[in-house]
């Protein structure tokens, strides 16, 4: 419970500084097992993203799978019931044989549990950098809904309460996986196998359908999923919260093995498990539910006056401990780390725009960039992902910059989203925490909805590396300016510390990457706004300001091998406006289409509004930049925009007045694509290579 997986006590001082309140905040970061945000019409929306690191890296299948069963328990704890799920996902180079193993199984992870378990993945993004070989990252995200009033709080009550054990029984598996989580991988962390936990989705849906049917029943006081450190973690939780202790009887809990002694039943991280304290006398009522289900369901303690956790096992007391001792915010050290501004950033500094040439032939460039898997389509995996079950997603066939997910009932939708570029915040800690918070906010702009809150998950490398505390504490600061800024609170998640490996006397951490899900919210589906091309003809706007800017592009990574370069052009300001005026143009019914420039730059945003519909476009250069700039650079607060004829001259009035940066850049026109007169191919053939890109190196 001491670990840092648990504990937080190399990050907690840091995480305070992130704002944590707001007009529609109903939990916030820390107080539950998710954050919870008031939607209207009586109802709260519960959302989390937490990771799953190094069980992912030493065994990708159920490491993945097991990482989106307990995010999903940590929503329905709270009396919501799941109905999406997003990840964040980050690999080495795919055409690697281990990597390509990696990603097989972890795509194949969350797709199982997810199909299995009946809730829709809507999004989530990839990326593909050296510095994941070794340790990749699988991040997931939950999102559930639940009506006022029927939520559960994970508190034990009185003095005097029963407790229960419900779900799966308790096996090794999991064991010591929060101190696992909690260190450096290295070659002998295969080793490690048991901690991995071993989920089975349909019985987690089970334990789902049962846990909220118990929870109408009015006999429950308070419910905590078993996630880390499994039975201790669950009851100190619990105990501590109510300010009360327990008395727990470890050989009650119904187990799977044989022989188990009683630290490890303390210490299983074994899936699908709830912990319920109920109200005395209603015991009977809670058993009837999960015998309905055929569930176990077993009273192994009661809750008791004094503050302590008291473990039995067949009568003798084997552990007596402080409850408050054990969590978060209790008996655990707390540190702020040494920091030391990394060396490689004078490396960046250095970085000279005028040594990079302009290539002589665009379109070359072009293609190459397309072929760069953090470009091209994923389909490869999203295809294996259960995307329309339960019937809600709006933009399983629509494109959009954010997940869309009908709320059953109202007419409102949440747009959903999970973001970081960490070759962003590598370049600038600080910078590209700020444009992580402020991609995620406009992705929910660009689709028609009002950014709410957001949660987060905090991926980096060891803490007591004063170079990577640096980077982690300054990302902070920039995800706390930004969330301010959009007046989106800090709902909770989690923080992955120890992502990095030691290769010949080499530490080589992970990018730092604090991977931002956030939450918006559409009063009217019906207001949804797509990203793609609708018509021949329309005009083609870029708003915002082109620049003289390829700092951390994929372009000077891929075209030049550029490893080296700034953050690109971000100011708060710029992006405030932006998306104030697109809001204003989605409401005044001024356009046609939205999408935002982000990897690629303006080609790659060009050719994502092209290829839905297979609708060409013909635009002219900005002769105040330079061309590759203006086609591949990536520099912030800009979106393309497409309008009919007849709206063309309403918004460029209203762009003018509200003085709002834009420029015209062209028209959809037929289906080919056509820079600065020269065609460049058809639609068609780009969409074919973008789309077989991963799939052919994966199966290569």
């Amino acid at each position: 419970m001491w670990s840092e997986h648990c504990s937080y006590k190399n990050s907690i001082l840091q995480l305070k500084t992130l704002p944590r309140s707001g007009k529609q905040l109903l939990v916030g970061a820390g107080e539950e097992n998710a954050g919870l945000v008031d939607i209207g019409d009586g109802l709260g929306c519960a959302f989390k993203i937490e990771s799953h690191n190094h069980p992912s890296a030493i065994e990708p299948y159920q490491g993945a799978a097991t990482g989106v069963g307990g995010i999903h328990r940590d929503i329905f704890t709270m009396g919501a019931r799941p109905i999406a799920s997003l990840n964040s996902l980050r690999f080495g180079k795919p055409d690697n044989p281990r990597m390509k193993r990696l990603i097989a199984g972890v795509v194949k992870g969350i797709g199982d549990y997810g199909n299995c378990f009946g809730v829709p993945t809507v999004g989530g993004e990839v990326y593909f950098y050296d510095c994941y070989h070794h340790d990749i990252l699988v991040n997931a995200m939950s999102v559930g809904i639940v009506k006022a009033g029927q939520t559960v709080s994970a508190t034990a009550g009185e003095p005097g309460n029963p407790v229960f054990i419900v779900g799966s029984a308790t096996g090794k598996d999991g064991i010591h996986g929060a101190t696992f989580a909690s260190a450096d991988l290295s070659e002998d962390s295969h080793e490690d196998l048991p901690a991995v936990q071993v989920g089975d989705p349909f019985q987690e849906k089970l334990l789902l359908e049962a846990s909220l049917e118990a929870i109408q029943t009015g006999a429950i006081v308070g419910m905590q999923d078993m996630g880390a450190a499994g039975i201790t973690c669950s009851t100190s939780e619990m105990s501590a919260k109510s300010g009360v202790g327990m008395r727990i009887d470890l050989d009650k809990a119904p187990q799977r093995q044989a022989n188990m002694k009683a630290w490890e039943i303390l210490l299983s991280e074994s899936q699908e498990r709830m912990l319920i304290v109920c109200k005395p006398g209603r015991e009977a009522e809670i058993k009837a539910v999960f015998e309905k289900w055929d569930l176990p369901c077993e009273l192994i303690g009661q809750t008791t006056a004094g503050g302590r956790l008291e473990y039995f096992w067949h009568g003798t007391k084997v552990a007596d401990v402080p409850a408050e001792s054990l969590v978060l915010g209790g008996g655990a050290p707390v540190y702020v780390r040494e920091q030391k501004r990394p060396d490689y950033l004078d490396r960046i500094e250095k970085f000279d725009l005028q040594q990079i040439p302009e290539p002589a032939d665009l379109l070359a460039a072009a293609k190459t960039i397309w072929s760069s898997p953090n470009i091209g389509s994923k389909n490869w995996i999203t295809r294996q992902y259960d995307s329309m079950v339960r019937t809600g997603t709006m933009t399983t066939n629509r494109h959009a910059d954010a997940a869309v997910v009908y709320i059953k009932g109202t007419r409102k939708a949440l747009a959903l989203t999970t973001d970081c570029n960490a070759a962003y915040v590598y370049a600038d800690p600080y910078k590209g925490g700020m444009i992580a918070v402020s991609e995620a906010a406009r992705n929910i702009v660009c689709s028609g909805a009002d950014p709410v809150a957001i949660t987060n998950c905090l991926n980096f490398g060891n803490p007591y590396n004063p170079e990577v505390y640096f980077q982690f504490a300054q990302a902070i600061k920039g995800m706390g300016d930004a969330c301010r800024a959009f007046e989106t609170p800090v709902t909770g998640g989690n923080v992955s510390f120890y992502n990095q490996y030691t290769d010949n006397g080499k530490v080589i951490p992970v990018y730092p990457t604090p991977t931002i899900g956030m939450l918006g919210l559409l009063d009217d589906y019906n207001r949804i706004m797509t990203l793609d091309f609708k018509s021949a003809g329309d005009r083609i706007y870029l708003l915002g300001a082109s620049r003289n800017d390829l700092g951390s592009s994929e372009y000077l990574r891929e075209v030049h091998g550029v490893e080296y370069s700034p953050c690109p052009h971000f100011e708060m300001e710029e992006e405030l406006q932006l998306q104030q005026t697109v809001k204003a143009i989605i409401s005044q019914g001024l356009v046609e289409s939205v999408h935002d420039v982000s990897d690629g730059g303006l080609f790659v945003a060009l050719m994502e509004a092209a290829m839905p519909g297979g609708i060409g476009f013909s635009v002219q250069f900005n002769p105040v930049v330079r061309k590759d700039a203006w086609l591949f650079g990536e520099a912030q607060s800009r979106v393309i925009i497409s309008a009919r004829p007849e709206q063309a001259a309403a918004l460029e009035r209203f762009l003018k007045n509200n003085k709002q940066t834009f420029e015209f850049l062209g028209a959809t026109a037929g289906t080919a694509v056509e820079i600065d007169g020269d065609n460049w191919g058809q639609v068609s053939d780009w969409k074919r290579n973008y789309e077989q890109l991963l799939a052919e190196i994966m199966q290569a």
